[in-house]
């Protein structure tokens, strides 16, 4: 009785651990691969629920050999860890595929598969680093890429770069498309005004570009602003100078009149005086009658003047 029951014991304790191992941990999720600059990566998220003591492992497979090869940095990845797959995927013009899936000292889940991959079709192409200097009217830029070594395979498939040119005054902008160069000029502008330029690169291959930020300079050095408000200074003390002296000259010109035209109107007044009462003036040498020329002279002028 005691040997069946050790028997019935022992069957179902190893039935038991048996079935222990063929329980499936849950599948990674959201499985991923991001490029950027010919730097790849993939991310995943753990299935729910996934114990605290799971690890991750990753496996690449190339497209020509068809054959699924460990990825020794990925080996025992935990929670929250991406795989660099960089040194992976080595030829830029392949395809790839990545497979993930979670593990314990007892258990498995399943393999979690990837998109397909291609490094030089999928890869983001990041923001150039950007300097401008002044060259009086124009601008020199000078662009440079991170000197990674995925992006020495994509230099050679740069085409053309993008300009997009923003006068910081009153912010009119235009753009220029202009074959690939380190470095470029810009023609034709203000002199010692800033301007701010922000750059994109075009592929014949990648699509996915990032662009740079705004990179700002003056054309020339501005003008100093103490020199413009002391000309500006002088232009107002000129101009009240000028008005001040145009007053004076018409304010002149109105005493004069005024005291040229009294004497006169007293002098004619004295003699019509005198020819009212048939007299002639001390100061004038010869007679003056009352009918005479001279004093129909003197009351018209008189009417004139009053």
């Amino acid at each position: 009785m005691r040997l069946w029951r050790l028997l019935l014991q022992s069957h179902l304790g190893n039935a038991f651990w048996i079935e222990l191992l063929c329980v499936s941990l849950p599948a990674p999720s959201n499985v991923s691969i991001s490029s950027f600059n010919m730097e790849h990566t993939l991310s995943f998220l753990p299935g729910l629920p996934t114990p605290p003591d799971t690890h991750f492992t990753v496996q690449t497979l190339h497209f020509r050999k068809n054959t699924w090869r460990p990825v020794a940095a990925c080996l025992e990845l935990t929670a929250g860890q991406t795989c660099n797959l960089t040194r992976a995927f080595k030829d830029p013009l392949n395809q790839y595929w990545a497979r993930i899936r979670a593990f314990t000292p007892t258990q498995t889940s399943n393999w979690t598969v990837s998109e397909r991959f291609r490094p030089l079709f999928d890869t983001v192409l990041g923001p150039p680093d950007v300097s401008a200097s002044g060259c009086g009217n124009c601008l020199l830029l000078q662009i440079r890429f991170p000197s990674t070594t995925g992006l020495q395979h994509f230099k050679r498939f740069y085409r053309r770069v993008v300009l997009y040119v923003r006068r910081s005054r009153d912010d009119a902008q235009f753009s220029l498309s202009l074959p690939y160069k380190e470095e470029n000029i810009i023609s034709y502008l203000e002199t010692g005004v800033e301007y701010c330029v922000t750059v994109s690169v075009m592929s014949h291959i990648s699509p996915n570009r990032i662009s740079s930020k705004p990179c700002c300079a003056f054309t020339s050095p501005p003008r100093a602003r103490s020199s413009l408000h002391l000309v500006l200074s002088l232009l107002g003390v000129f101009c009240a100078l000028g008005f001040l002296l145009v007053g004076l000259v018409v304010h002149g010109g109105q005493l004069s009149f005024k005291l040229l035209r009294t004497p006169r109107r007293r002098t004619l007044s004295y003699i019509l005086l005198q020819c009212r009462h048939r007299g002639s003036a001390p100061i004038v040498s010869h007679e003056v009658s009352e009918g005479s020329a001279d004093c129909q002279q003197a009351a018209s002028a008189t009417t004139e003047l009053l």
